[in-house]
């Protein structure tokens, strides 16, 4: 899966759980959305690194 996809995928999944716990205050979908929030900050970070080591090495 492309970087793109992955975190499109992860936005995707989390959007419903941002809707049901600021509009329904269900508190089981504040929980998972924290939990996709920190894999989109994993994410986030390794693609950092990933852009990092393309421009040191001269790949792009």
């Amino acid at each position: 899966m492309s970087r793109i996809q992955q975190m499109k995928s992860l936005l995707d999944q989390l959007e419903p759980d941002l809707v049901k716990f600021y509009e329904k205050g269900n508190k089981a979908a504040g929980t998972r959305a924290r939990k996709t929030l920190q894999e989109i900050k994993k994410v986030s970070q390794e693609i950092r690194l990933e852009i990092q080591d393309f421009k040191n090495t001269g790949r792009v």
